[in-house]
């Protein structure tokens, strides 16, 4: 069997940034919601927004124990999988992966200790103050990382001699043309995953009738979050798919499934893309609809895939049905805070057990939509790393054979399935002791030894 190394690298990069993306876009949050509370802490004296805040943070630290196992891999595959492409952009990746560890990991390390296992051992002011901290750095860290990947999608501020890239204006550079919408559309969905994963979690145990007042109050505060979130999500989304339309064409056509480009282009609800075919089979959608989303007039011309020779084509399929995953989640998610509001008179947001068993399943949503989302990202700008300019075959470490890149794939493959059930099982069993458990934490007084201690479980 023929193995090629280039689709099976792309496909272990693609499981291994997949995996590792559900936990940072959690934990920075997250992270926010945490500072939010042990500042209301802080604030009122209240030891229920301390115990509830104590409860979170042993959430907090388990996911971001398995961010950071499952993230550490992802640098090393620059110099195993794409060498050439490590070396070619050296000059500007990385600095900016050195700005990344220098301004964000730093802080957060020198704070997250105090966090985890300061409560208690330092005053109030200076447990909120790190858990501040701990909210900037994942802020700033998310800074370094989208200023790097939309400098691969939309590539400013360089010029390439001798194969080199050369960055010639590094504010150019880091502030490119997508970078502004990348960095507020990851932001916003950071907010929507830490307010439905709180939301949900709260409505459980609202069910379970454990700590109701607590958890109701945290619902509440989450359900208003979400309100302003989640329209917001949706108006940021249309100005970062015009930046789209304006700098990548072909993604856009392909995320419409519009393979000619003409007017009056329809929205398409549900179609079968075939890319061999170049065309859609049972085509169901708005007449013109499209046209007026991205061109804002009823007959406006969008692009086609088309335009683009078949071999710099994009998955069709792949990113047509992605784009469509993340849309129904988003609006899914405004629909359930809307709801919210809705069911605001008299608290019936608190005692409705259908709108809180659905708050249960929204967990998940904004996880689709954030995977579906950084789907349609980057297989939409295949053939392209460094979009119109450097080619993922180009990129590719000239040495490395399939049987090599299978093996490794399979090797991470194995490991994230090992760390994902563990830390799973985990999270599961510091969920369900819920916040008598760090009610308890505070008679106990221990110090902890390792990260995952401040989780307050046994393993086993």
């Amino acid at each position: 069997m023929d193995l090629d190394p280039l689709v099976l690298s792309r496909i272990q990069f693609a499981f291994v940034v997949s995996f590792h993306a559900i936990f940072p876009v959690f934990t920075i949050g997250l992270a926010s919601y945490i500072a939010l509370i042990y500042g209301l802490a802080f604030k009122t004296n209240n030891p229920k927004w301390e115990r509830l805040g104590a409860f979170w943070t042993q959430v907090f630290a388990v996911v971001f124990g398995m961010g950071v196992v499952s993230g550490i891999v992802m640098s090393f595959q620059f110099g195993t999988n794409w060498s050439n492409f490590a070396l070619a952009t050296s000059n500007f990746l990385g600095p900016i992966l050195s700005y990344e560890v220098v301004t964000a990991f730093f802080l957060e390390a020198a704070f997250l200790g105090v966090l985890l296992f300061g409560r208690g051992k330092v005053p109030n002011g200076v447990h909120f103050f790190a858990a501040l901290m701990v909210s900037i750095g994942t802020f700033i860290s998310s800074f370094w990382i989208l200023s790097a990947n939309s400098w691969m999608q939309t590539p400013a501020g360089v010029e390439v001699r001798d194969g080199f890239y050369h960055v010639v204006d590094w504010s150019a550079a880091i502030f490119n043309d997508s970078f502004w919408y990348r960095f507020t559309h990851m932001g916003l969905a950071s907010f929507l995953t830490g307010g439905f994963v709180v939301a949900g979690v709260s409505a459980w145990f609202i069910l379970e009738k454990r700590d109701t007042e607590l958890h109701r109050k945290a619902l509440s505060m989450t359900l208003w979050l979400l309100l302003i979130i989640a329209p917001l999500q949706v108006f940021v989304g249309d100005l970062h798919g015009l930046n789209t339309l304006k700098h990548q064409p072909t993604k856009v056509a392909a995320m419409e499934g519009n393979w000619e480009t003409q007017t009056n282009v329809p929205l398409l609800l549900f179609a079968i893309p075939d890319q061999e075919a170049q065309k859609n089979h049972f085509e169901v959608g708005i007449p013109s609809m499209a046209s007026m989303i991205l061109t804002h007039e009823w007959d406006g011309e969008v692009p086609g895939v088309k335009e683009m020779p078949r071999e710099l084509q994009p998955n069709v399929p792949i990113v047509f049905w992605s784009f469509r995953v993340m849309v129904a989640m988003g609006m899914l998610m405004v629909l359930f805070a809307v709801t919210g509001l809705i069911l605001r008179r008299k608290k019936a947001y608190a005692r409705n057990r259908w709108f809180l068993q659905g708050l249960r399943l929204m967990s998940l949503a904004p996880f689709l939509a954030v995977l579906s989302g950084w789907f349609v990202t980057e297989v939409g700008r295949a053939p392209y790393l460094v979009y119109g300019q450097m080619t993922q075959a180009e990129a590719l470490t000239p040495s490395l054979t399939g049987g090599m890149a299978l093996f490794s794939l399979i090797g991470y493959i194995t490991v994230y399935a090992c760390v994902f059930a563990a830390g799973a099982y985990y999270l599961t069993r510091v969920i369900r002791a819920g916040t008598e458990a760090a009610e308890q934490h505070d008679d106990n007084k221990h110090r902890a030894k390792r990260p995952l201690s401040a989780a307050e479980a046994d393993f086993d």
